[in-house]
């Protein structure tokens, strides 16, 4: 009987120490659980390319979670959302992957954080030229170059040759170029429409005239607006000249990247200006049956065609910059991820997998992006060479200004249309013009 008592209290006692352990195992693990930081990282839409990358730098187990927040397809919806969210101070952004031409108001808001000295080569090293530019602001290192972009010169080979034009050639013009357009009877498709990518356009017009839209503008709302200027007339010459054209497509005023490119594929496609995914996604139509594998035999690429002769042009720049946000609570953590992000080799996969340029010039002679990109080197060039929109905490009332002013195309005349910008950008800009 005694020994049967205390046989039964120890098998108790043992149960109860063995429930406890465990007890303590599943404490400890929940508890690390719980203190390993989840990172919020706010993206621009694309096919997953980002998603998959956090995943990489981001294993199980690792010293940091991402969670991945995708923001409205336009970018001044982007910029309105992360806006309103640091405004009032929101610790749960942690990092943004932000249109470029909005870098300088955030900055200048105080809304992102600085890269110090010591991290700054390892986010400017190896990248090109253009898109160094736009991760500035007052001097210090605001961004990080994740990804590039730049627009090419798309033509229909049967097209310039039944023309009698080489648009490979350096000299090739708008001018040239719409002249050969009307004697086909071929359509330029471009971005158009009252957004953003109409404003990409005409900078890109005013730039490689030898202009800026808006100059002085460290001086924040008291910048000099710019487009009453030879570069601006020759911008408005090209604009006008080819929207009131046989050479421009019948929904030129309502057209984005897809309409444009919609109409190039079309059979009055001749030429057209468009970021590089329409090669790929030329070459999707064909596995989907909207196009036919001749139409994409047909491609070919070149420069961005010259505004004035002898000037060479100044391809329109976009891509990504990565930003940390200035009320985070894990500021290491997000470091360390951008670091991961915007590796070479996080370059070359995101390049392949979202079809989205590279910042850094080495990835260009990756095989892998070469067969993806045959275009490769003049992507990356054009990038090098590309000019910036206007790098101002003011970004959007100076775009919104452009919108406004130069649509619809027809309408655009020089010198009437750039002075009428100046007024319209200044009144603006002061306070005394509402948008």
């Amino acid at each position: 009987m005694i020994r049967t008592q205390v046989s039964g209290r120890l098998r108790r006692r043992l149960v109860y120490v063995a429930v406890t352990a465990l007890a303590l195992q599943l404490l400890v693990a929940c508890g690390q659980e719980s203190s390993t930081p989840t990172l919020n990282w706010y993206i621009n839409p694309d096919n997953g390319g980002q998603a998959r990358l956090a995943e990489k730098c981001a294993p199980a187990g690792g010293p940091y979670k991402v969670d991945i927040q995708t923001l409205p397809n336009d970018a001044s919806q982007q910029r309105e959302q992360l806006v309103r969210r640091l405004a009032a101070k929101d610790s749960s952004i942690d990092l943004m992957s932000l249109d470029p031409p909005f870098v300088a108001e955030f900055a200048n808001a105080g809304f992102l954080k600085t890269f110090s000295k010591q991290d700054e080569a390892t986010f400017t090293d190896g990248v090109l030229a253009a898109p160094i530019k736009t991760a500035y602001w007052n001097g210090q290192l605001v961004a990080a170059p994740f990804w590039a972009n730049t627009q090419l010169l798309w033509y229909r080979k049967s097209a310039a040759a039944a023309a009698g034009v080489d648009p490979t050639a350096p000299g090739f013009t708008w001018d040239q170029m719409i002249k050969a357009a009307e004697a086909e009877n071929k359509v330029i498709a471009v971005q158009a429409n009252r957004y953003e990518g109409y404003m990409v356009w005409v900078n890109a017009l005013v730039v490689s005239a030898g202009g800026q839209i808006v100059t002085n503008v460290q001086a924040g709302k008291h910048a000099t607006p710019s487009m009453a200027s030879p570069a601006g007339d020759a911008a408005a010459e090209v604009v006008g000249n080819l929207a009131r054209s046989s050479a421009a497509p019948p929904a030129m005023s309502t057209a984005t990247e897809e309409e444009a490119r919609s109409a190039f594929q079309s059979d009055r496609g001749g030429f057209m200006v468009n970021w590089p995914y329409v090669y790929g996604a030329a070459q999707g139509d064909v596995k989907a049956g909207a196009t036919t594998q001749a139409v994409v035999d047909d491609i070919g690429w070149a420069r961005y065609p010259r505004v004035v002769e002898g000037m060479p042009s100044k391809p329109p720049l976009g891509g990504i910059n990565l930003a940390i946000g200035a009320y985070t609570k894990y500021p290491d953590q997000a470091l360390a991820l951008v670091k991961c992000l915007t590796s070479l080799q996080s370059s070359i996969q995101y390049m392949v997998d979202a079809g989205n340029p590279a910042a850094k010039a080495a990835a260009y002679d990756d095989p892998q992006v070469r067969k993806a990109f045959p275009m490769a080197p003049l992507i990356r060039d054009s990038i090098n060479d590309a000019g910036p929109r206007p790098i101002t905490p003011y970004y959007n009332d100076v775009s919104t200004s452009v919108q406004i002013t130069w649509h619809p195309g027809t309408d655009v005349r020089a010198p009437a249309t750039p002075e009428d910008t100046d007024k319209f950008m200044s009144e603006v800009l002061s306070g005394d013009r509402l948008l």
